[in-house]
């Protein structure tokens, strides 16, 4: 190999689309010829670009990973008069009846090299081990006179993969990455690369994919770090980029000359910048021309009109008053002050006619004599179908507004309230919609659409939950205070404490047994909800699945 003493490193920030394989190559293709035309030497795409990740059970699929092989090898010819950069792009890859997770390297008109992603992950839709096989520990690819280590996204934060690439003569790592966005993400991402700094003293690149894939969103955040742990450069979260990095060897050490530097935002921010960015994903890529929700008065359906307006202007959200007679007065008046401080159009449909006839319907036939709820139950599943037939008139996507700790509980209407096919606050409890809906009054987010600041009515924000609402009063009675609740919600689910241990943080016995109760039996209503933006590493759809048919309880 002629070594160089400099070298430019595109590296592409992205957006592809799952099972898209021909627009994702089309995607690669411009973004290869916009890097040429920056003189790039090398062109890092992120973990998994031509398939789209996760791509769960397409990977399996022998004709799709036909297809992106063909991809790869369309892309590979791109490179052959040398004019343009060599590339390194993660796809799918089977080989002798085995599928990896793999990095393609592409030069000269072929693929001259293949790695494979060593330690698979294991969690939720990134359930890797279901599909991959793993590769064996990798070595350094020379390319275009530099030695690159290159490590698949957790192969990043093993250290003997890392130990393997630097003792076997790498010069800079490389790191293209799938890595869902977290709060806390940006901050373990850049621990885990200093550490492979410190212990090895090698500068490291990490291209991470940005955008959202059903209820994952990925951040971005791209960087590169020099060899004394300096920061060499930095991407922007949730948007896309393609930017061209300038190396210069100094001895045996690669050092990046003025990359750029974009802010990052504070977790809070970052939080409602996901949800924006899983919904605005989720609309378009499945071909929606708007969204439609229904406005209660409440805080749950406040903040995601507020998340839709940001993500998608006040002219593509559609809002439904849905509200019975029996409605509370100010929750009609509280819905009409959220539409109007966020500039969408209120439209007022009356449920009585729909759940008059159902109650007709049934008197007619049932015996013994109907519950005494049963015409609340019927109104919330008139305003879910009232909700979803208005959406597929208008080939807008339906809107559920159903917060982490209703989703727990079980504090919500199958059919009604949790009608809907996406829910951007899916993954957030009721303290973190207040904490989120005081800082956008405060403060609009990079990139937002909606109001400069007060998107929440103060009266929406100090609402009580479920105010106004009867149904189902032995379960609302068996709900601590909203902060009481969160915390043992939260020990349960994210930290998996048991009863017993949860009690030791100095919550009553009762109270811990009686949530962990609501718990197990909303777990019918859970496997109906609608996706939503994932914002934990234990979404409580995917991560907490409880047996539906289930006696056990804690009583320790």
């Amino acid at each position: 190999m002629v070594e160089t003493a400099s070298i430019r490193i595109a590296i592409a920030q992205l957006d592809p689309i799952v099972g898209d394989v021909a627009g994702n190559l089309d995607l690669a293709l411009g973004t290869w010829r916009e890097a040429r035309e920056k003189s790039a030497d090398i062109l890092v795409f992120p973990e998994l670009f031509i398939s789209g990740a996760p791509p769960e059970g397409l990977a399996a699929d022998i004709a799709f990973c036909e297809a992106c092989r063909s991809a790869i090898e369309t892309l590979a010819d791109v490179t052959g008069d040398g004019n343009g950069p060599a590339v390194l792009i993660g796809t799918p890859w089977r080989e002798a009846g085995r599928l990896f997770n793999a990095v393609a390297v592409l030069d000269r008109g072929e693929v001259q090299a293949l790695t494979y992603k060593a330690m698979l992950s294991v969690v939720g839709s990134f359930d890797e081990r279901r599909l991959f096989v793993p590769g064996p520990t990798p070595g350094p690819i020379a390319v275009r006179g530099v030695r690159l280590g290159i490590a698949i996204g957790d192969d990043l934060r093993d250290e003997d993969v890392v130990e393997c690439l630097a003792e076997t003569g790498a010069d800079i790592l490389v790191a293209p990455m799938a890595s869902p966005f977290i709060p806390s993400a940006p901050d373990q991402r850049l621990q885990a690369a200093v550490a492979r700094v410190v212990a090895f003293e090698l500068p490291v690149v990490v291209a991470n994919l940005v955008g959202g894939q059903d209820e994952v969103v990925f951040d971005g955040a791209s960087f590169g770090l020099n060899a004394d742990r300096s920061l060499g450069f930095q991407l922007p979260q949730f948007g896309e980029s393609v930017v061209v990095t300038h190396w210069d060897r100094d001895g045996e050490s690669w050092t990046v000359i003025d990359g750029p530097r974009a802010r990052l935002p504070d977790a809070t921010e970052a939080t409602w910048r996901a949800c924006l960015c899983g919904l605005k994903a989720y609309m378009e890529k499945n071909g929606f021309r708007g969204v439609t929700l229904d406005l209660t008065g409440g805080l749950d359906s406040a903040v995601c009109a507020a998340m839709a307006v940001d993500a998608l202007g006040a002219e593509r959200v559609h809002a439904l008053s849905l509200f019975g007679q029996n409605a509370a007065p100010e929750s009609l008046e509280d819905a009409a002050e959220v539409a109007k401080v966020l500039g969408i159009a209120l439209e007022t449909v009356p449920i009585e006619p729909g759940a008059d006839g159902v109650l007709t319907a049934l008197a007619a036939h049932s015996s013994p004599s109907l519950d005494a709820n049963i015409d609340e139950m019927i109104a919330a599943r008139v305003r879910g179908t009232l909700l979803m037939a208005r959406a597929q008139a208008t080939h807008t996507l339906p809107l559920a507004a159903i917060g982490k700790s209703d989703l727990a509980t079980g504090f919500a209407a199958s059919c009604g309230d949790m009608s809907g096919s996406f829910d951007p606050i899916k993954d957030l409890y009721r303290t973190d919609l207040v904490r989120l809906a005081r800082w956008r009054n405060g403060k609009r987010p990079l990139d937002a659409l909606g109001p400069e600041r007060n998107v929440v009515p103060q009266r929406v924000l100090s609402k009580p939950p479920h105010a106004g609402l009867s149904a189902d009063r032995s379960r609302q009675a068996a709900i601590p205070p909203q902060a009481i609740l969160d915390g043992i919600l939260q020990a349960l689910l994210e930290d998996g404490l048991s009863v017993s241990q949860v009690t030791a943080r100095g919550y009553v016995l009762q109270t811990v047994r009686a949530v962990a109760d609501l718990i197990y039996r909303a777990e019918p209503k859970r496997r109906q909800a609608a996706p939503g933006v994932m914002l934990t590493s234990h979404g409580i759809a995917q991560e907490r699945r409880f047996p539906i048919t289930n006696r056990f309880r804690d009583r320790r």
